[in-house]
C-alpha cells in the first residue's frame, strides 16, 4: 500500500510540474483548446487581445500563427450553352460562334474548425459550379458548401483534408479603436500577403453591403482577393472575416470592412446545425427618431426608433405596438437606430416571448411580443 501511494505522488508531482513549466515557457498552449460545448469545434482564445506581447518581434508571431490557416479559393462556373448550336440554319446565317470561357473567381477563406469547416464571404463562391481550396502548404481540395448567408455575405465551406492548419478565434467583442490588426488574404491572385493596420472604427451600419450589418472597420490594405481572409489581432487570433473596401480605382483607399469573428461563428453554429439561419420577425416599418421627434417624446436622440407601420395582425400588431410609438430597448438591448432594432429583433428567436421598452405620448410602457420567423428575401445581386 505504501509503495502504491509512493508512486502516486511521484505521478502527481510530476505532472504539475510539466503543467508549471508549460503555463511558464508556453502559455499560448494553453490558450488554444477545443471548444466541446459547440456545434462546431473550434479553437478558442482564453484571453482578449493582448498588445504587450507584441514586444520587439513586430507582428511576425502573429502572421505564423494565422498564415497557415488562411486559404485561396478558386472558383468557376461552366459557360452557358449556345441553344443555337446545333441548329443548320443558325450555322449557315451566322457560322460557328466562338466558344464562351468559363467564369472564374478568386477569394480567401480561413479554416476555423479541426473538421475542415471554412468561412469566407457568399459573394466569393456565389453560383459556383466548383470550388477549389488552397491551402498555405501547396495542398489543394475540392470544397462542399455547407450553406450561405447571403444576409451577412457568409459563406460556409468544407474540405476533406487531414492534418489541418486550424485558427484560433479571438473575441471581437474585445476589440477597441486603435488596437493593432492584420489582414491576410490573396490579393489580386499574387499569393497569399499580410497586411498591417489599426481598428478605425466599430458598429459600421448603413453602408447598403449586407442587410445585418456590423464591421470592423480598418485601414489594414484589403484589395480584391482579400474577400473571405483573415482579420487577426497581434496574437494572431481570428477578429474578423473580411469583406469589403470602399473604393474609387478599385485598390485599397484605406477603408476595408470586415465582419466580426462573433457574427461569423453565430452564422457558422446556425447553418451547420440548423441547415439555415433563423431570425426573428415582428412585423414592422421602423424609421429613424430625429431630434426634434426626440425632444418631444422627452428622451435623449439616438436613443430610439420610431414605428411608421405596423403589419395587420403581425406579431407587434398582436402585442399592442402602433404607429407612433418609439421602441427604445429589445430584450433589454437598447436600439438607437434602425439597423440596431433589425438586429436586435433578427436576434430574437421565432416563437419565445421577449420585451420590448416602447415611449408613447401618454408614457412609457414595456410590450411582450412573440417574434416570427423572419423569411429570406429573394436573392439580390451582390455589389
Amino acid at each position: 500500500m505504501k509503495r502504491l501511494w509512493l508512486v502516486f505522488a511521484q505521478s502527481v508531482t510530476v505532472l504539475l510540474a510539466a503543467f508549471f513549466v508549460v503555463a511558464t515557457l508556453k502559455p499560448q498552449w494553453l490558450d488554444r483548446r477545443p471548444a466541446l460545448t459547440t456545434v462546431v469545434p473550434v479553437l478558442e482564445s482564453a484571453n482578449p487581445t493582448n498588445v504587450s506581447s507584441l514586444g520587439a518581434t513586430g507582428f511576425s508571431g502573429a502572421a505564423r500563427a494565422a498564415s497557415p490557416a488562411v486559404v485561396s479559393i478558386n472558383t468557376s462556373k461552366a459557360a452557358a450553352n449556345n441553344l443555337h448550336s446545333g441548329d443548320p440554319w443558325f450555322l449557315f446565317f451566322f457560322g460557328d460562334q466562338p466558344q464562351v470561357q468559363p467564369q472564374t473567381g478568386l477569394g480567401s477563406g480561413v479554416i476555423v474548425s479541426p473538421a475542415g469547416y471554412i468561412l469566407t464571404n457568399n459573394h466569393v463562391i456565389e453560383e459556383a459550379d466548383e470550388i477549389e481550396v488552397m491551402l498555405n502548404d501547396g495542398r489543394k481540395g475540392v470544397a462542399k458548401v455547407i450553406g450561405t448567408d447571403p444576409e451577412t455575405d457568409l459563406a460556409i465551406l468544407k474540405i476533406e483534408l487531414t492534418d489541418l492548419p486550424v485558427i484560433t478565434l479571438g473575441n471581437s467583442d474585445a476589440l477597441s479603436i486603435g488596437d493593432q490588426v492584420l489582414a491576410i488574404g490573396n490579393p489580386f491572385g499574387v499569393g497569399q500577403t499580410v497586411t498591417g493596420g489599426i481598428v478605425s472604427a466599430l458598429g459600421r451600419t448603413q453602408l447598403g453591403i449586407n442587410t445585418f450589418e456590423n464591421f470592423i472597420q480598418t485601414d489594414a490594405a484589403i484589395n480584391p482577393g482579400n474577400s473571405g481572409g483573415a482579420l487577426v489581432d497581434v496574437n494572431g487570433h481570428l477578429m474578423g472575416i473580411n469583406t469589403a473596401i470602399y473604393s474609387r480605382s478599385g485598390g485599397s483607399m484605406g477603408i476595408g470592412f470586415a465582419i466580426p469573428t462573433s457574427t461569423a461563428r453565430s452564422v457558422m453554429e446556425s447553418i451547420v446545425r440548423d441547415g439555415q439561419v433563423t431570425r426573428g420577425w415582428i412585423g414592422v416599418e421602423p424609421q429613424e427618431l430625429s431630434p426634434e421627434l426626440a425632444e418631444s417624446f422627452g428622451i435623449p436622440a439616438g436613443s430610439g426608433v420610431i414605428i411608421t407601420g405596423v403589419l395587420q395582425n403581425g406579431p407587434a400588431a398582436q402585442a399592442g405596438i402602433r404607429p407612433g410609438d418609439v421602441i427604445t430597448k429589445v430584450a433589454g438591448r437598447d436600439v438607437g437606430t434602425v439597423a440596431q432594432l433589425l438586429s436586435a429583433v433578427a436576434a430574437l428567436s421565432p416563437g419565445a416571448p421577449a420585451t420590448m421598452d416602447v415611449v408613447r405620448r401618454d408614457g412609457k410602457t414595456q410590450l411582450t411580443v412573440t417574434p416570427g420567423r423572419r423569411t429570406t428575401p429573394p436573392r439580390q445581386q451582390q455589389r
